[in-house]
């Protein structure tokens, strides 16, 4: 069983997105859920994001999630979309360190996930494009380990 823990800044674009895309690979024993360093608790997914969704056919209720030490002691791997959201889960929960990376230095590249948020549908399209391809190679990596 493994547990990953997608985590952006409002938990309304990216950490979403990458919840359910990793979810709709129906990988078994494997959970996942998502937050963010900076959410409105409760808050939905963003229209952009529902609709990017939609269109993929992936399913997907959200609600936003603060994050918080209970969600960082579940995670067996706390993926980031950008290295300032890492650093910030460091220096909060220096004890997660082991676990933290994100989610291009986990799937061996560089840089970080460009934010969407507020722009137009395009852009999310292109958010999901990217997620959809480091996820595909991050899977089996978390799978395997």
């Amino acid at each position: 069983m493994a547990r990953v823990l997608f985590v952006c800044t409002g938990n309304t674009c990216r950490s979403p997105m990458a919840e359910a895309i990793l979810k709709s690979n129906h990988i078994e024993g494997l959970e996942v859920r998502s937050a963010g360093i900076f959410a409105m608790p409760g808050a939905d997914a963003s229209p952009q994001t529902k609709e990017v969704l939609k269109e993929k056919d992936i399913e997907f209720s959200h609600q936003a999630k603060q994050l918080g030490k209970m969600d960082i002691d579940w995670a067996d791997y706390i993926l980031t979309m950008t290295k300032d959201h890492k650093n910030w889960i460091l220096n909060e929960y220096p004890e997660a360190k082991e676990k933290v990376f994100t989610i291009k230095e986990f799937a061996g590249k560089s840089g970080d996930v460009i934010d969407p948020f507020g722009g137009s549908v395009e852009i999310y399209r292109e958010t999901f494009q990217e997620l959809s391809e480091l996820i595909n190679e991050i899977q089996n990596k978390i799978a395997n380990q």
